[in-house]
């Protein structure tokens, strides 16, 4: 599909002087468009409505509420196509510390309550956001469960998965019953991939699913594939400080996004989920 001169009334930023395709991960097509105004970075879903990117929007608004996120221009519908259009970002270097602070900021960021208020269906790996005001019940119902029943449809799961599983959610749930958490904004897919920093060497959060959690959660999702330096977790630290024994914890958030790489990947994944969960329930 090309972003054509029939697209430029639609886009309304002003005179377009070129429209370049560039690389924007397997679920969108995405543009960069160099206007008079500025440039742009336009994401495009084929065969949609404007309501595909909602999620996003509003993702992407209440990181900017704290932190730094790409900036919302405008969403809509054209020609049965969805679209964004974000603030082009121009990347830099940084520094870990000030990524680990930025991320802290984000995390301060509360709620009465866990969730969102609205499921994210449209999604490989759905969400259930429906607020809730235990942890461990959001945890266990609305990301755990959700998944296991993905897996199962995909004829994944087994019964020595599925006993071990039981006895992680009992441990969560006797946990989580005399350790409450704040509910905090959380980033929902917290890797290296997803970090960067501008020219003037401010961090910047990008692609973002959020949703009111436990912030263990994302801070557990920074060392399952690593790429965060030791700078971050200090700055982060500084700011905004875990928990008691975080770490013997990070095994059971990482049981949540490995099980949804066994979702999307298959079996691939499968080794490695079965260790962490064994890891979740013995820690």
């Amino acid at each position: 599909m090309l972003v054509d001169e029939s697209w430029y009334e639609e886009l309304d930023l002003g005179k377009i002087e070129d429209v370049q395709t560039v690389s924007g991960g397997d679920i969108n097509l995405a543009f960069r468009v160099i206007a008079d105004t500025g440039e742009y970075f336009l994401k495009v879903q084929p065969d949609n409505n404007e309501s595909f990117f909602d999620h996003e929007v509003e993702s992407l608004n209440l990181i900017n509420s704290v932190a730094n996120a790409p900036k919302v221009i405008r969403s809509g519908t054209f020609r049965d196509n969805s679209y964004l259009i974000l603030n082009y970002i121009h990347f830099g270097t940084g520094s870990q510390y000030d990524l680990g602070q930025l991320v802290a900021k984000m995390h301060q960021r509360h709620s009465l309550r866990f969730g969102l208020g609205h499921d994210v269906l449209n999604a490989s790996n759905p969400k259930i956001n429906t607020w809730r005001a235990n942890w461990g019940d959001f945890y266990i119902q609305q990301r755990l469960n959700v998944l296991i029943n993905e897996v199962q449809k995909k004829g994944l799961w087994n019964g020595q998965r599925d006993k071990m599983m039981r006895r992680f959610e009992e441990k969560l749930m006797e946990y989580y019953q005399v350790h409450p958490i704040i509910p905090s904004l959380m980033h929902g897919d917290l890797w290296n991939g997803n970090v960067g920093f501008e020219q003037n060497r401010q961090p910047i959060l990008f692609d973002p699913d959020v949703f009111f959690g436990n912030r263990e959660m994302d801070i557990a999702m920074t060392l399952l594939f690593g790429g965060f330096g030791k700078e971050f977790y200090q700055g982060y630290q500084e700011l905004y400080p875990l928990d008691k024994d975080w770490q013997k914890r990070v095994s059971w958030y990482q049981t949540y996004y490995l099980l949804a790489h066994l979702n999307l990947f298959g079996e691939t994944y499968g080794a490695d989920f079965d260790n962490i969960l064994k890891q979740s329930v013995e820690n």
